[in-house]
């Protein structure tokens, strides 16, 4: 279970990261950009963390499947971005491919 706190702690750090990016308006603003690079450097050296106990590829699709959606959720809170049926579906799709490896894989190995 401690592997899972490690992905969830880079997930988190690489969405603040990633939603970052946007506030950093092409690296010109120290602050923002600081956020960015200590946001994806903790991003990583947890998800190493992480790799100790969950293979790589579930690791990943993890990672990068509840990323998509936490960044899609504060693209539209922070910055107002809306998403349309399609990308909603598509996220929604995203969602419950990480819920099926979650629930019924047993390569995630809880």
């Amino acid at each position: 279970m401690k592997a899972y706190a490690f992905l969830a702690v880079a997930i988190l750090a690489e969405v603040i990261a990633t939603s970052s990016l946007k506030a950093t308006a092409e690296f010109t603003r120290l602050w923002p950009s600081v956020l960015v690079a200590a946001g994806y450097v903790t991003a990583f050296y947890f998800l190493t963390l992480s790799l100790r106990s969950i293979p790589i590829g579930i690791a990943y699709a993890l990672w990068s499947g509840v990323g998509i959606i936490l960044v899609a959720i504060a693209g539209y809170v922070l910055y107002q971005q809306k998403l349309d049926p399609a990308a909603i579906a598509g996220i929604a799709m995203i969602l419950g491919g990480c819920l099926v490896i979650n629930l019924f894989s047993k390569s995630a190995g809880h």
